[in-house]
């Protein structure tokens, strides 16, 4: 379940009017701060991301899952599942066997995961993926809404 602070961060964007990947990116923040803190670990950046993306669309941030041909099939049918969950209102409680398991997988992690250098190498290493028009382009947009 994510902290009252981070839905209301989450909120906070959609009445802004920003993108659901920065309303996402709110719960990526906090996952990546409960690594820091030394709650869980992660097996990788990548994973701890994951993590953060499906508590957002878990909370009703309307991320669409990724397409078809983009990511693993495994990772697509989770996605969906997670986004399908936060669309509808009727909220069943989690399990608390399930959940706890979660917890103590992820505690026997690494904490360096959330590490600047690993974030670092995660971001650069998806952003190579990406069409060098398509990371033009996104400057352009992060241009646009600097303070002037």
């Amino acid at each position: 379940m994510p902290d009252k602070a981070t839905l209301e961060r989450a909120r906070q964007d959609k009445r802004e009017g920003k993108a659901p990947s920065t309303q996402a990116g709110e719960f990526i923040r906090e996952e990546m701060h409960h690594i820091r803190e030394g709650k869980h670990g992660a097996r990788s950046a990548k994973q701890a991301v994951a993590i953060g993306l499906s508590k957002a669309r878990r909370a009703g941030v309307k991320l669409r899952p990724p397409e078809r041909g983009t990511a693993s099939e495994q990772t697509r049918k989770s996605a969906e599942r997670d986004y399908e969950k936060g669309q509808h209102s009727h909220r069943s409680r989690p399990s608390m066997r399930r959940s706890r398991a979660t917890l103590h997988a992820l505690q026997s992690e690494g904490r360096q995961a959330a590490s600047h250098t690993a974030l670092s190498r995660q971001v650069r290493s998806s952003a190579r993926q990406r069409s060098s028009a398509a990371r033009s382009a996104a400057a352009r947009r992060a241009a646009r809404t600097r303070a002037r």
